[in-house]
């Protein structure tokens, strides 16, 4: 099972439609059998490619979602009544829909509120019913009950050991409640319980990402923000030297949500409400001197791209006279931005990355590319320095070894490291180490940087083999000799440089005439491989 963001797929903003669908084809190839398909805002338009594409594939399960929010038993939160979630889940019904998902991102749906939409829903729809929550509140276990008497036919839970707080409610406490009801899914308890205690050693692998949140909090009904972003909510904040105004930024996240005209906040709009609750805590900024002042403020990006209708259309539309202050001259949208956006030829997209690269590539590949620019090229020069480092042990992958220990890597059938580390050499005026450590019993050396060091050696900018203006040296060596000088007028094959020891030239890469526009290094400068030399116009 995966979530697909509608027009969003598994990104930030709108792809064109053939990416969407490509998409679909490759994750269903891959394995994916249920699409939990949604839209940030509701808004259908949005989410009708990705269904589509789904419902083409026999084999796929479509399963189009609602995203909960405010609270259909406050009558003064009349923006997003009862009706609004029956009509919405029989649209979808009527588009296709094999499953109803109803997306509970920030947990806000309490238990009677649960009981009165799952009943409401039950008699309006003949498709089965998914329920996500998050248990920030610590009230998902007890909501779930009312939703599981009311008729929902599945649910979301959590193990033990990761339950709670921002994620799923506990399933093993849900189990033992429903233990001997109607209700029970008669589940192995105590083998849910190894699984559970398994999970609870994983976890403490990852205590440095954990939310910090300790406890529940019903404050999570006020300020609205979705389990999922909560935990990157607050580095994000710490990040921008917030971090001692905290509980500033949860209470702007409320009143942005307000001055956007109470949105439904989910991966990517959850995250342009709290990108500008940052920016008005950052520069000291209340929701009502956007009115004052916004003439004269340069807004986050992703605020002026939602506001232009860029991930799609809010339920009851964009506040006019705010929309008008934030786009100041620009146009905005009132269409999907797919029929605006030109199909990605992937053809094209391949080859310009091979020569980005510098090695073939798979569709699989051009598609995370497209998908994730820039992440994407990041992760194949991490695989293309280290290899594949997913065989790790996770602890050694995020502490490294201590002096003494062995460890053992499967990097393939039949083929195992036995890694020992000996000792840990001083730091160099480079800022590197020696690393003394055993190969399955053969004693090795490596040099590595240590970054946390200070040091006066400076890192050089690498060439982008992309780049026909960027000249970069083919191997490490001492640069013997410069032949060219800036504003020399060159042609393809000129030689520019000389390298000491391996008796190479390197020559211009330029398949036209250029000129030198800018020379990085000096006669006797120490170079490695894949350094910047000369930059052409």
């Amino acid at each position: 099972q995966m979530l697909l963001r509608g027009s969003n797929a598994v990104g930030y903003t709108n792809y064109p439609d053939n990416v969407v669908q490509e998409f679909t084809v490759k994750a269903a190839e891959s394995g994916i059998d249920v699409f939990r398909i949604f839209d940030s805002l509701n808004w259908t338009k949005g989410m009708q490619v990705a269904m589509e594409a789904v419902r083409e594939r026999s084999s796929s399960i479509c399963e189009a979602s609602i995203c909960y929010t405010g609270d259909i038993l406050d009558p003064k939160r009349d923006k997003y009544p009862l009706k609004y979630y029956v009509n919405l889940a029989k649209e979808l019904e009527h588009m296709g829909a094999h499953i109803l998902a109803i997306k509970d991102m920030a947990g806000l749906l309490k238990p009677f509120a649960a009981e009165k939409l799952i009943k409401a829903l039950k008699n309006e729809i003949g498709i089965p019913i998914h329920l996500h929550t998050h248990d920030t509140s610590s009230s998902g276990g007890s909501m779930l009950m009312m939703a599981a008497q009311a008729g929902v036919d599945i649910v979301d839970l959590a193990l033990s050991s990761v339950s709670g707080l921002t994620a799923q409610p506990n399933m093993n406490a849900l189990l033992a409640t429903l233990e001997g009801s109607i209700w029970d899914p008669q589940l192995d308890q105590d083998g849910m319980q190894k699984l559970a205690n398994y999970w609870e050693t994983v976890r403490t692998y990852y205590a440095p990402f954990e939310s910090e949140l300790r406890s529940g909090t019903a404050q999570v009904y006020h300020h609205e923000i979705p389990g999922g972003q909560y935990s990157n909510y607050k580095p994000q904040v710490e990040g921008l030297g917030l971090g001692h105004r905290w509980e500033e930024c949860k209470e702007m996240y409320r009143k942005v949500n307000d001055l956007f005209g109470d949105v439904i906040k989910v991966t990517p709009s959850s995250k342009i409400v709290g990108d500008m609750a940052m920016f008005l805590v950052q520069n000291n900024l209340e929701p009502e001197d956007v009115f004052t002042k916004g003439t004269e403020l340069a807004f986050p990006q992703g605020v002026v791209d939602f506001f232009k209708g860029m991930i799609g259309q809010p339920v009851g539309g964009f506040p006019p006279e705010l929309q008008k202050i934030i786009l100041k001259s620009a146009r905005y949208l009132s269409i999907r931005p797919g029929e605006l956006l030109e199909p990605v030829d992937f053809d094209a997209k391949k080859e310009e990355l091979q020569t980005k690269l510098g090695h073939n590539v798979s569709e699989r590949d051009v598609l995370s590319a497209v998908l994730y620019p820039g992440v994407y090229e990041e992760y194949d020069r991490f695989r293309q320095e280290y290899s594949d480092t997913s065989f790790l042990p996770t602890p050694v992958f995020f502490y490294g070894l201590d002096v003494g220990d062995e460890v053992s890597i499967d990097i393939e059938a039949g083929k195992t490291l036995i890694i020992k580390l000996n000792a840990v050499g001083r730091v160099h005026d480079d800022g590197t180490r020696n690393i003394y450590f055993e190969l399955n019993g053969v004693p090795r050396v490596a040099s590595v940087t240590d970054t946390s060091v200070e040091t006066d050696f400076v890192s050089h900018e690498k060439a982008d083999p992309a780049n026909v203006k960027h000249v970069g040296a083919p191997m490490p060596g001492k640069i013997f000799k410069v032949l060219a000088v800036v504003g020399q007028k060159i042609s393809a094959g000129d030689t520019l440089l000389t390298r000491n020891g391996y008796k190479k030239y390197i020559k211009s890469n330029s398949y036209r005439n250029r000129v030198v526009a800018e020379i990085r290094f000096a006669e006797g400068d120490q170079v490695d491989q894949g350094d910047l030399l000369v930059i052409l116009e």
